[in-house]
């Protein structure tokens, strides 16, 4: 397989067919837990409406197809309920997850949703969120303001500081599964982009860097389980650390053609990143071993065209020999300002989630368009390097160029004048450089920073984020131990998210044909579907008598009793996508068999009634990858 050192294909966990589901085992098996009978699974009794249209603002197949199942409904723009279907798979994600985080030796809590301004403030977050627009915030009857959590760091901070005096309590791991909240501008893609999502986040607390290395490689493994479990095709790829902040962070990214997200891999399997933290090897130059022209000042004109594709063409040169020049401003920490050039090739674009990293700055924002006259004397598509004003309170406007355009000579570049450009910039004779950054965009066919090869793009979902933070919180809220020498030191902390929600999406985004859902067997609602075709007393005896007998076996099977048309149910099965079908019917019952076959094959073979049980146990035993009858 391309890319098999990063590119993961799952293999979906073997329960024994005998074994009651995750979910089921939770119900029962944890300590103090209550036991109730099992809930219904007939049709005829079950909370469960499909539907044959999509509703109108479904966009992704995973939104489309878990509202036609009736797994999912909208109650508001980004807000999502659950039906009894829809959260038997949820719960099947949460055991998954609760297991194997478990099984590191994590341990698990319940922080508050609604938590107090005043931890906000203290973690230096909560102007930076409230300015993103993407906190939700309230406030109570005494006018006290509160955020409704999208992530969990200072709530944690504030637990563990309270409880902790002594590195000889260090270290351990604290997990939750909890919902959260993200104010999204545009919520969209049903639970890949929600305002309101389930997710589960860890925090590791540890003296120094070693014991946190020590947790991240344990919480990447935990991870890798989990999704392995799920039978995903996943990769885990460098990743930018965000408002989170962190010195180092990695994405687990399940493979989609419908995924948000750009993956940048390696031909060799050596290197993957998400595109905006990816990075290439050094491009040919197409000006190399070119001797230096006179500079020419103003000389090459370019009436009215401000696409660098259009300058290339009618100046008779290529794309890589226009230089783009874009103006922006650079916001510190401490909320000051100021605007910088970036000088970069017309074939390549500014990748502006490296960008304040490279500047050393909090974040940037391109300078508003209103304003660029005052800064350049033109419109955009002409700014150039050269003869740039400073705005007010600085002194020069510092001119920064990508790596690419280092060794630049013989290159056009706007003139700061509208539909005018110079020609025969050589970087190194005529500009003032400030700095020489690494902020392209990666590109599919671009040499591969392994030194082999070249890169290539995939598409893919975020499900899972591991980041090293550090002291970045502890240092903030004075989160502090005293260490074996009595001295005060801030914890070093690690931060693990993985969305429930999110995976579940991606699960249906990476198995689905035109029919709808093919479930991987342990997200499934039921792995079996049992059809009983006709409403005569035989067809119904032998229905229930198997109902019985595969419920008596620990398999989960959902019987379609409605007085339906053979051809709705059928349709329905494979919409909803239960992993194992099993059918009853007056013809073939006479010839003394019953029908199984699988969702993802469609190959139907019959099966004496009294040999369906042991076909569905072994079938299901055989992971749905590789499911035959």
């Amino acid at each position: 397989m391309v890319f098999e050192t990063l590119l993961h294909r799952g293999r979906e966990s073997k329960t024994p067919p005998d074994t009651p589901g995750p979910a089921l085992r939770a119900a029962s098996g944890r300590p103090g837990a209550l036991r109730y009978p099992p809930p219904p699974m007939r049709w005829s009794n079950y909370l469960l409406s499909t539907l044959r249209e999509a509703p109108g603002d479904a966009e992704v197949v995973s939104h489309k197809l878990l509202a036609r199942a009736g797994m999912l409904m909208k109650v508001a723009a980004g807000i999502y309920s659950f039906t009894p279907m829809g959260f038997r798979s949820l719960k099947k994600m949460i055991e998954i997850v609760r297991e194997e985080m478990d099984r590191t030796g994590a341990l698990e809590v319940d922080l508050p949703i609604a938590q107090p301004k005043e931890l906000w403030v203290e973690s230096g977050r909560w102007d930076r969120y409230m300015n993103d627009g993407i906190l939700f915030h309230l406030e109570d009857r005494k006018a006290t303001e509160f955020a409704l959590a999208p992530t969990a760091e200072e709530a944690v901070t504030d637990m563990v500081r309270r409880s902790v005096t002594s590195w000889r309590q260090l270290p351990f791991n604290l997990y939750q599964i909890r919902t959260k909240f993200r104010d999204e501008i545009r919520p969209r893609f049903g639970l890949l982009r929600g305002r309101e999502f389930l997710m589960k986040d860890a925090y590791s607390f540890d003296v120094d860097q070693k014991g946190l290395d020590a947790h991240y490689v344990k919480m990447e493994k935990a991870y890798r389980a989990i999704f392995e479990r799920c039978g995903l095709e996943y990769a885990l790829v460098q990743a930018d650390s965000g408002a989170i902040g962190g010195s180092a962070s990695e994405e687990f990214m399940v493979v989609a053609d419908t995924g948000e997200d750009a993956l940048v891999f390696s031909e060799d399997g050596q290197y993957g990143a998400n595109v905006e933290k990816a990075i290439t090897a050094p491009l040919p130059e197409p000006w190399a071993g070119e001797e230096e022209k006179p500079f020419g000042r103003a000389d090459s004109p370019t009436p009215g065209i401000v696409s660098t594709e259009g300058q290339a063409r009618h100046l008779g040169t290529t794309e890589d020999r226009i230089t783009n020049t874009m103006l922006y401003e650079a916001i510190r920490s401490d909320e000051t300002s100021f605007v910088c050039a970036i000088v970069i090739r017309g074939d390549l674009t500014i990748n502006e989630v490296k960008l304040p990293k490279a500047l050393g700055v909090a974040h940037v924002r391109l300078v508003p368009e209103e304003r660029l006259p005052e800064i350049s004397g033109c419109k955009p598509g002409f700014i150039g390097p050269i003869g740039l004003m400073a705005p007010k309170g600085q002194d020069e406007v510092p001119v920064y160029v990508d790596r690419t355009m280092e060794n630049a000579r013989n290159v056009f570049c706007g003139a700061n004048e509208d539909g005018t450009h110079h020609s025969n910039l050589s970087v190194k004779r005529d500009l003032k450089v400030a700095g020489v950054l690494e902020v392209a965009t990666a590109r599919d066919g671009d040499p591969s920073p392994t030194g082999t090869g070249v890169l290539r793009i995939k598409r893919g979902i975020e499900v899972g984020h591991i980041f090293k933070l550090g002291t970045k919180y502890s240092e903030a809220m004075k989160c502090e131990v005293a260490d074996p020498q009595q001295k005060m030191i801030p914890l070093t902390m690690g931060c693990y998210g993985l969305g429930i929600g999110r995976t579940v999406a991606a699960a249906v985004e990476q198995n689905h044909d035109d029919d709808g859902i093919i479930w991987p067997v342990p997200l499934a609602p039921y792995t079996v579907a049992l059809l009983s075709l006709q409403r005569d007393k035989e067809v119904l005896e032998a229905a229930e008598k198997l109902y019985t007998d595969l419920k008596a076996a620990g398999v989960e099977v959902f019987w379609d009793d409605r007085d339906e048309r053979p051809g709705v149910k059928f349709k329905d099965a494979d919409l909803i996508g239960f992993p194992v079908r099993v059918v009853i019917g007056g013809k073939a019952l006479a010839k003394g068999v019953g029908e199984v076959s699988t969702r993802r094959e469609k190959k139907a073979e019959g099966i004496a009634p009294e040999k369906v049980v042991e076909v569905v146990k072994a079938t299901l035993a055989g992971g749905a990858r590789a499911l035959a009858v």
